[in-house]
């Protein structure tokens, strides 16, 4: 018998779907969403209850069921108001640490102009009224003469004890200057300017009566040659493709279109593995995926790398079947490939909506906008248009005409042409804003892809854009940011290696061994996986982030990169732009021929991650026979060694009557008036306790020491 969607009958009595999944729970339907399919038969009578019910709403009767209603809607609404209480109390405690952190800023720049009072005669005595001072991260010898009240040449005199040779008006670091304050017994506390200037970048909660819908920002991603320009060119009717070298995307491209009233933000990121970075950058920015799987080729590598970042991501993905104009077209086959990689159709019992589609003849484009737009509907997309600026960079080029050119996308608030702005290490003045037809705007609210012209440089894709107050803020920021840009690279990052993975402990509970896996074919490939992941543990475990056929490429070095992760090459070689980029990298790349022994060198690894079993050993047993009290030591206790021997600076248990009074270390050890490393069973030995003073005559001493035992994983 046939049957109908949510959505569908929704559109039908023009009600939106959330309402009508709500009144259907409680007329006892099973329904979850707007996809979900109820009989024809209950259609009709769907149809007359909520036309009946419509009717008794606008006469306003009073009868039970209006009653009822009534009621509910009531709930509804305290339930609403409550809901709403609630964010706006978590709202204004957001603003109430905000109110402190600029406070802390104001406080801390209020005295930075007045005039320093100077004085020849101050002295050491005065400066012990101080005890914590704040200083710049440089600072001359004479801001921190005056900060500390004595005179100069005291200061240049601890600095010369120090090794530093510094004239009155030289600078120094901070932690020169905090080693010169200790020696005059004053604390020094470090500002970090950089911190406290973008702490006016943070981002304040919205209040809900300022958010408005935003267009849904949507990325098409997909395997090289599958058609995603192409269906782009067909839906904003433009011939991009033909200007594209080779027919492949060698840019990200951001559009607008309309459709019913609605717009809808489109970010066409490249489907060719060599842009594998740019693809990501798009996934991070959007709001929802669209999967583009040609009918007649199937899920390739570029695919399941797509699909990979989309769910890192955390976005709705919808799967769009191209070229179902060919002849060898089998929507069925590719809808079954998808389910192995975790998207599974909703016709199929699963979330995923799939529609198919011709790029070429332009079949199935309207209802995929009608799919995207419900799915935006359900997600409920906002923004406040009413706070300053922000965005994120997709793209930037350095034009020859028009200076550093960057393509942004409006994510909150509204960029309007003259603002100051600021884009990573980039400041300046928006002198001009084009949208994508390239049609000067003076305004763009969230949700509109815009280029930007004005920046002192050209800015790093994935750089976030903020609107600041003025210039002189974003100058002063950018110069920090640069510098310590500079300082980042000269230091090389540490990589994750299987030789130091032993020493490495990390952060948590459970640790992960994050894997890229590549072999010669698919068979090794799953077997190496399978194998892999029968040596997880309840404390640590292997995380394949990606695996594939064939050699290991600068996309895999890439991928290990970002995710700090191991490479595994199985009966494969990694190309030279790969050995190139995992040098300059520093990724460790294991090549093997024999399976075994990639696991054994695997599962040393993690068996390095385990933490460690600690057991206790005893040494030996000391009673006390008499107490000796030596004037600036403290108490020494007479010993007799009862059972094995006692050992200087081992773990020690003071037990009296059988309860544990004392655990700590044993201080010192003498035989006689020499010290001693040990003292053997049977003979007499002085024993002093590390802070530890009480203690009487017939304690016992249990002298013991932790052995480490290496776990192993469970089999």
């Amino acid at each position: 018998m046939a049957k109908i969607r949510i959505h569908e009958l929704a559109k039908e009595l023009k009600i939106n779907s959330k309402d009508l999944v709500a009144q259907l729970q409680q007329m006892g339907y099973a329904v979850k969403n707007h996809m979900s399919t109820i009989e024809e038969n209950d259609v009709g009578q769907i149809r007359r209850a909520l036309k009946i019910k419509g009717t008794i709403e606008k006469k306003g009767k009073g009868a039970k069921d209006y009653k009822k209603d009534k009621s509910h809607d009531d709930s509804e609404k305290d339930y609403r108001k409550r809901a709403q209480a609630r964010k706006e109390e978590i709202r204004q405690k957001k603003e109430q640490d905000q109110r402190k952190v600029l406070a802390k800023v104001r406080n801390n720049f209020r005295g930075k102009g007045k005039k320093k009072r100077k004085d020849s005669n101050r002295s050491v005595e005065d400066s012990k009224e101080l005890k914590k001072i704040i200083i710049e991260e440089q600072i001359t010898v004479q801001e921190l003469a005056n900060l500390m009240h004595v005179n100069g040449a005291e200061v240049i005199k601890k600095l010369i004890d120090l090794g530093v040779m510094a004239t009155i008006n030289q600078v120094i670091d901070s932690d020169t200057a905090t080693l010169v304050a200790s020696e005059f017994g004053i604390d020094t506390v470090v500002r970090d300017e950089m911190v406290e200037l973008e702490a006016a970048l943070n981002d304040l909660p919205d209040k809900p009566e300022d958010l408005r819908p935003k267009p849904p920002v949507i990325t098409v991603m997909g395997h090289v040659d599958h058609g995603k320009t192409s269906l782009l060119d067909f839906i904003r009717h433009t011939d991009v493709i033909a200007t594209e070298a080779g027919g492949i995307t060698q840019h990200i491209g951001a559009y607008q279109i309309e459709t019913k009233g609605k717009k809808i933000t489109f970010l066409d990121t490249p489907g060719h593995e060599a842009f594998t970075t740019m693809r990501a950058r798009g996934a991070q920015v959007t709001d929802i995926a669209v999967l583009v799987v040609a009918a007649d080729d199937g899920v390739m590598p570029q695919t399941v790398e797509a699909i990979n970042h989309a769910k890192a991501a955390n976005v709705p993905i919808v799967v769009a079947i191209n070229k179902m104009d060919k002849p060898a077209a089998n929507p069925d086959h590719v809808k079954q490939q998808l389910a192995e990689y975790g998207l599974v159709p909703e016709e199929w019992g699963g979330n995923t909506i799939c529609v198919p589609v011709s790029a070429k003849k332009g079949t199935g484009i309207d209802q995929l906008l009608e799919m995207l737009l419900l799915v935006a509907e359900m997600e409920e997309y906002k923004a406040n248009p009413f706070c300053p600026a922000r965005g994120t960079v997709i793209e930037a080029e350095l034009d020859k005409g028009r200076g550093p050119v960057a393509t942004v996308l409006i994510q909150k608030g509204t960029l309007s042409v003259g603002d100051h702005i600021l884009v990573g290490t980039a400041f300046g003045n928006v002198r001009a804003m084009y949208d994508f037809k390239g049609r000067r705007i003076k305004k763009a609210l969230p949700g509109t892809p815009v280029a930007i012209l004005g920046l002192s440089e050209v800015p790093a894709a994935g750089d976030l854009l903020y609107a600041v107050a003025d210039e002189k803020t974003a100058r002063q920021i950018a110069e920090k940011r640069l510098d310590k840009k500079r300082k980042m690279e000269n230091v090389v990052p540490e990589r994750v290696t299987l030789d130091d993975l032993f020493n490495q402990i990390k952060e948590g509970k459970v640790k992960e061994l994050n894997l890229v896996v590549k072999a010669d074919v698919q068979g090794s490939v799953e077997a190496l996986i399978q194998a892999l992941n029968k040596l997880n543990d309840r404390e640590v475990r292997i995380n394949i982030i990606h695996s594939g056929v064939g050699a290991i490429t600068e996309t895999d070095v890439m991928l290990a990169s970002a995710s700090n992760a191991l490479i595994i090459g199985f009966n494969v070689r990694p190309d030279t732009n790969a050995k190139k980029a995992a040098e300059t990298q520093n990724i460790e790349m294991r090549l093997y021929r024999v399976i075994y022994e990639a696991l054994d060198d695997i599962k040393a690894a993690l068996e390095g991650m385990l933490e460690p079993i600690y057991k206790e050993v005893s040494i030996g047993r000391a009673e006390v026979r008499e107490l000796f009290h030596i004037p600036k030591v403290g108490t020494i206790a007479g010993c007799n060694v009862l059972e094995g021997k006692v050992v200087r600076n081992g773990s020690v248990r003071l037990i009296r009557e059988g309860v544990v009074v004392y655990e700590g270390k044993v201080d010192s050890l003498k035989r006689f008036k020499n010290d001693a490393r040990e003292v053997a069973q049977g003979h007499d030995c002085g024993i002093g306790l590390d802070r530890f003073q009480d203690i009487k005559i017939g304690d016992i001493l249990e002298v013991y020491e932790m052995e480490e035992i290496k776990r192993e994983l469970m089999s």
